[in-house]
C-alpha cells in the first residue's frame, strides 16, 4: 500500500479503536479489538448475547478506559477524554435505556437540548421565543422525526416508538459527526417500528453511523458494513454480503441458538 493511500485510508476514517482490551479483574470483556468507522458509513456492530458490544461501545463513549488500546476521533487521540467532551467533540450515543425528561414535550426537551449545544445556556423557553434559529432547528427535527403531531404531549404519554424516535432527534441536535445508534428498535412494538427504521434509514449522509442491534432484518437492510464479535474478540468484518455467507457466523448465531440471516 502506498503512502498515499494510507493517508487516504485515515482520511476516510472518521473513528478509530485501535487494539482495544478491557479487563475486568480476572476476565477479558474485549480482547484486541481493532474497528475503523469510514466517513458516512452505516456500519453495524453484531455478535451473539455476551459477545461485549455494550462494553466495546462503552469505551468508544468514554463511559469506561481501556486497559490497553487508543480511540481516535477525527485524528485526534481521544481515549482519556471524559464522555462530555467526546460529545462536544461530535461523537453522540443513543442510549437503549430511555433516559427522556418524562415531564417535558419533546419541543421543549428539543429546545433545551438545541439550546445548550448552541451555547445558549438551559433557559429554552427563552430560547425558543426569542432566538428564530432554535425555533427552526426544533421545528425541522420534529417533522423529520415524526413528531410535529405529539410535539407539546408529556414525554411519559408518548408510544414507545415515539420515545425512541425522540431519543434519536435529541441526539441529532447535537449535531454529530458519529452516530452510535444503541439498539433503536428495542422493544418497539411491531406496529411502530415501520417508522422508526424509516427514519434510521434516512439519517443525513454526513453522520457515520454505528449501529448496535439484535435485529438482524435491520440490520442487514441499514448497514453497508458490518463487524461481528464473538466473546470480546473480532471474528470477522465485511459487507452484509460477506457476512451472510460466513460459514463462522452461521455456526456462532446457530450454536447460540439464533436464526442465522440468509440474504
Amino acid at each position: 500500500m502506498s503512502t498515499d493511500q494510507i493517508h487516504r485510508n485515515d482520511a476516510d476514517t472518521v473513528l478509530s479503536a485501535q487494539g482495544l482490551v478491557m479487563r475486568f479483574g480476572g476476565i477479558t470483556a474485549t480482547n484486541n479489538v481493532t474497528l475503523n468507522l469510514k466517513k458516512g458509513a452505516r456500519h453495524a456492530l453484531i455478535g451473539p448475547n455476551g459477545a461485549g458490544k455494550t462494553t466495546l461501545i462503552n469505551l468508544l463513549t468514554g463511559v469506561l478506559q481501556p486497559t490497553e488500546g487508543r480511540i481516535t476521533l477525527e485524528g485526534q487521540d481521544i481515549t482519556g477524554l471524559a464522555p462530555y467532551l467526546r460529545v462536544q467533540r461530535g461523537m453522540v450515543r443513543t442510549f437503549q435505556i430511555n433516559q427522556l425528561f418524562d415531564s417535558l414535550t419533546p419541543l421543549q426537551t428539543l429546545a433545551l437540548t438545541v439550546s445548550q449545544h448552541r451555547g445558549l445556556g438551559t433557559k429554552w423557553w427563552q430560547a425558543l421565543g426569542r432566538n428564530k434559529q432554535v425555533a427552526e432547528r426544533c421545528e425541522q427535527l420534529l417533522a423529520q422525526f415524526h413528531l410535529t403531531e405529539v410535539m407539546n404531549q408529556p414525554t411519559r404519554v408518548l408510544a414507545y416508538g415515539k420515545r425512541r424516535l425522540l431519543e434519536i432527534a435529541i441526539a441529532l441536535a447535537c449535531e454529530p459527526r458519529v452516530l452510535l445508534l444503541d439498539e433503536p428498535v428495542a422493544g418497539v412494538p411491531a406496529g411502530e417500528r415501520e417508522e422508526l427504521l424509516q427514519t434510521v434509514a434516512a439519517l443525513p449522509a454526513e453522520v457515520s453511523v454505528l449501529l448496535i442491534e439484535h435485529d438482524m432484518d435491520l440490520v442487514f437492510s441499514f448497514a453497508n458494513f458490518m463487524t461481528v464479535l464473538v466473546n470480546g474478540t473480532l471474528l470477522t468484518e465485511g459487507t452484509p454480503e460477506e457476512i451472510a455467507n460466513d460459514p463462522r457466523v452461521k455456526a456462532v448465531y446457530l450454536g447460540h441458538g439464533e436464526e442465522a440471516h440468509h440474504g
